[in-house]
């Protein structure tokens, strides 16, 4: 079975360090999962070249561009998220949040999700846990417990051996989050895809299949 990861990057310049650390995380959870005998697809999403599209979205009612709803129907259909953002105003990018915004409330539900920042300064290192985990704690997405924040010293200075080791860390908690869903990833699938103009009663529970088959 090949899971799907979904890479949500916030970055606004091209190339940005934001992009850099989602692109290592990426390759790090692809070998972490092929090393637990699953396959892994990485598809990036770039919030920057949805800017006008979102911003389009927020000021029409709530109604999504085509764009928009692509991206949003990847990202409900993905087996884990990498997120990553940098850093304004000690928090999350506005961009970042503008995206989270218009995803559909149950959209990530249950799914394993990985936390990333990134910033000028170790000084703002505390924003995995006072600003991205509870945006998607509030979301009821299974957080992997180490985030990962890098500073600009971190890419090639003396911090980038310590950042190879978060990396590594983290992306072995998303691996084995991702693989140990198994069926119970299939089920929340499905209540995730009932969210998308399909009532819940139109949706047959996997468990309730389950023990309709035992019988």
């Amino acid at each position: 079975m090949t899971r799907r990861i979904v890479v949500l990057t916030a970055g606004l310049s091209q190339p940005s360090s934001t992009r850099l650390l989602a692109d290592r995380l990426a390759d790090a959870v692809t070998t972490q999962v092929s090393a637990r005998g699953e396959a892994a697809s990485v598809e990036v999403i770039e919030l920057r070249e949805l800017a006008h599209d979102l911003a389009t979205t927020m000021t029409t009612g709530g109604l999504p561009t085509p764009a928009v709803e692509a991206a949003r129907e990847t990202v409900t259909a993905a087996d884990a998220v990498i997120a990553v953002t940098p850093v304004f105003a000690a928090s999350y990018s506005g961009l970042f949040k503008m995206f989270v915004d218009v995803l559909d409330p149950e959209s990530i539900a249950g799914m394993p999700v990985l936390i990333a920042a990134t910033a000028g300064t170790a000084r703002h290192q505390l924003v995995l846990d006072h600003a991205l985990r509870p945006l998607f704690s509030y979301l009821r997405a299974a957080v992997v417990p180490t985030g990962v924040f890098a500073a600009t010293d971190d890419f090639g200075g003396p911090g980038s051996q310590d950042l190879g080791h978060r990396i590594s860390r983290a992306a072995g908690e998303l691996a084995t989050a991702v693989v140990a869903a198994g069926v119970e990833g299939f089920a929340q699938k499905a209540r995730r895809r009932s969210v998308r103009g399909v009532t819940a009663g139109e949706v047959t529970d996997f468990e309730d299949l389950l023990a309709g088959l035992g019988q």
